[in-house]
């Protein structure tokens, strides 16, 4: 297995990078990048958002094996996931009046020091204090996906008045960067806590310096800025007759919630499933993230001029994916016959999927969901995502260790099946909608039918 984790990571990396460097090659600058204004207002949000993330990122490869690290059993372990689910969902849902209402530079600074707070936790073997610093994240987490955003484009639309168009180019670097900062955290994780042997802690203390810094550079470099609020209760009810009111957005919204819940219980899993059977966790994590990256790439080149791919091909395609992947691991799971390679293959094939999947899921949604709208709407979304994470890390509490975890990836199963026939339903809606197709380059009508 160490074998196997080592080789798929060279693989999948050096892919990337062909990839990468291809693009690099047939992509002709923008008149945003040659602006030396834009680039320094970028290079300020950068330096923060970026520390942010790679802190968040150095966390995730051992946070089951801390856990286990100190002796908790996997149904103890399921309540920790449980509880930082369920706290990631209700911060969420007040996350953005928060951040409105606070200021987006003050909420960026309360993320580090909240997020701070959590990594310290991980040094207690304290039930209590653990399940605290849970709840910490799932804060920390609410902040880091609003507060960030909202704070750049305010100050790009507003204070420095650049063009709306070049805001997409921001955040399309932020996801390439996002990707190589996971891959990178998982073998600084693997350095630290492995090589070193430093234990599973050593990148929750790993992650506290970086957090700081993002905290300090925010306060010294980033003005304040705020936004008009609006009512809690009429983001949610606006969001509500929005997702009544149009079937498209009522299934985007329910394969949304079927896949993402899955995705979750698979982040819970994998650890458990592989580290038994000497899989590196670090480098384990960065082939996830690595095959991941690969996914968003094929996106990016399915859709380009070339093939002319649709969203919607892709979004059925990343969901084909995972229902496949999950029944390999119902037998490569099996007691007493476990194969962890082939259970590896299975979850690369699930990151690859999920690299396909985010870019599509969120050219549909801006698409379909009007922009006054997408808070409530997605606050919607978010809630039965992690109540069925939530259910299905509950009944894993509840079930014996040499069963559960096949029993668990049955059912995982069985929903995705039912994802996939709730893409079937929102293909028959959509199939003539002009809308959610990706602009021809010539700008002509594109023929065939979605």
């Amino acid at each position: 297995m160490l074998v196997t984790a080592y080789l798929a990571f060279v693989v999948l990396l050096a892919s990337c990078l062909g990839l990468q460097l291809s693009r690099c090659q047939a992509k002709p600058p923008g008149r945003a990048c040659s602006n030396p204004s834009f680039l320094r207002f970028q290079l300020d949000f950068y330096q923060v958002y970026f520390l942010a993330l790679a802190a968040d990122w150095l966390q995730a490869p051992y946070l089951y094996k801390l856990y286990q690290h100190y002796h908790f059993l996997e149904g103890q372990i399921a309540i920790f996931y449980v509880c930082g689910l369920a706290s990631t969902v209700l911060f969420g849902l007040v996350a953005s009046s928060l951040v409105d209402w606070l200021g987006r530079k003050k909420s960026c600074v309360l993320f580090s020091l909240t997020y701070s707070l959590c990594c310290l936790t991980k040094l207690s073997r304290d039930y209590f204090v653990l399940l605290v610093g849970r709840v910490l994240g799932g804060l920390s987490t609410a902040l880091l996906f609003s507060a960030f955003e909202a704070w750049y484009i305010h100050e790009h639309m507003e204070r420095h008045d650049f063009p709306s168009e070049w805001i997409p180019a921001t955040f399309a670097r932020v996801a390439f960067w996002n990707h190589v900062l996971a891959v990178a955290a998982g073998v600084a994780a693997e350095a630290v806590a492995s090589w070193m042997g430093l234990g599973p802690v050593a990148p929750f203390v790993a992650a506290i310096p970086l957090l700081a810094l993002a905290g300090t550079l925010a306060l010294r470099n980033w003005g304040e800025n705020y936004d008009r609020q609006r009512a809690f209760s009429r983001t949610c009810a606006g969001g509500l007759r929005c997702l009544l009111s149009d079937r498209r957005v009522l299934l985007l919204g329910t394969i949304q919630a079927l896949f993402e819940s899955v995705i979750f219980i698979f982040i819970f899993l994998w650890t458990p499933v592989l580290h038994p059977h000497g899989a590196p966790l670090g480098i384990v994590f960065s082939s996830f993230m690595a095959a991941s990256l690969l996914g968003s790439s094929l996106y990016r080149i399915a859709t380009s001029k070339r093939y002319h791919l649709q969203p919607m091909h892709l979004l059925s395609l990343a969901v084909l994916i995972v229902v496949f992947s999950l029944f390999m691991l119902t037998f490569s799971t099996s007691p007493g016959q476990e194969s962890p390679v082939e259970s590896f293959i299975a979850f690369l094939l699930i990151e690859l999927a999920c690299g396909l999947y985010f870019p599509s899921m969120s050219f549909l949604r801006r698409k379909v969901i009007p922009e006054t709208e997408q808070a409530g709407v997605l606050n919607w979304f978010r809630v039965p995502l992690h109540l069925l994470a939530c259910l299905g890390l509950l009944v894993l509490h509840d079930s014996d260790r040499k069963t559960g975890t096949r029993n668990m990836f049955s059912i995982c199963s069985a929903v995705m099946v039912m994802a996939l026939l709730a893409v079937v339903g929102l293909f028959t809606v959509v199939r003539h909608d002009a809308e959610l197709r990706v602009p021809s380059p010539s700008g002509e009508p594109y023929a065939p039918e979605l």
